[in-house]
């Protein structure tokens, strides 16, 4: 497993370099902006927030104003919220622009981050498990959980990461469409990776006994 920072140059959509002859790619995608500002983000609760401010707000007023007067108390609470949704929807919206996750037959791929560009390799034998999270709609959250001795910083990955597992981080494909397909698309490819045998070279010395080569 292996990460690389600030690529300014991406001879292949999402990737730090130029695939090798035996590998290819399987999938490509990015998360799906609404869907990741309702669950990274938390757009429903904020919403819902202001919603409430409102509602009271009014209510409060209008033991002493009309009701026109209560709503327009309860302007300023209506306007805060329509700008506080609007720039967690632009997070996402720019999270999920600059995300591009691919599936190869050999590895998970992630380049996130806006500001600080990041790719994560992922070697399919590095992974042990990969849970989905399906949505109705069809999106949903494929979770990784690696194995080994590597760790990964929570904080920055997020929000492509499993919410709150923080001691152990599960990098994720987050919020991505056709997410039961891209499943099944990584555990075919994941099964047969590990299962590919491994073919050593050896050398052959005169007396004809063979031995590995170094």
């Amino acid at each position: 497993m292996s990460h690389h920072d600030d690529f300014n140059f991406e001879p292949v959509r999402g990737l730090p370099g130029k695939l090798p002859e035996d590998e290819h790619i399987l999938w490509q995608g990015s998360p799906n902006p609404r869907r990741l500002a309702r669950e990274a983000l938390g757009l429903r609760w904020v919403a819902g927030y202001f919603a409430v401010l409102t509602i009271w707000r009014v209510g409060v007023s209008s033991a002493e104003f009309t009701l026109a007067e209560s709503i327009m108390h309860a302007v300023p609470f209506v306007l805060a919220g329509v700008i506080a949704c609007a720039i967690l929807y632009g997070i996402a919206y720019v999270q999920a622009r600059s995300t591009v996750y691919t599936l190869t037959n050999k590895r998970v791929a992630m380049r996130i981050g806006a500001a600080l560009t990041m790719t994560l390799n992922l070697p399919y034998v590095c992974i042990g498990t990969a849970k989905l999270d399906a949505r109705k709609d069809g999106t949903g959250t494929i979770a990784m959980e690696l194995i080994g001795d590597d760790r990964l910083s929570y904080l920055m990955t997020w929000p492509h990461v499993r919410p709150w597992y923080m001691a152990r981080t599960q990098p994720a494909l987050r919020c991505i469409p056709d997410a039961e397909k891209v499943a099944g698309i990584l555990a075919d490819a994941a099964e047969t990776r590990i299962n590919q045998p491994q073919v050593a070279k050896v050398s052959t010395p005169a007396n004809g006994s063979a031995v590995a080569a170094e």
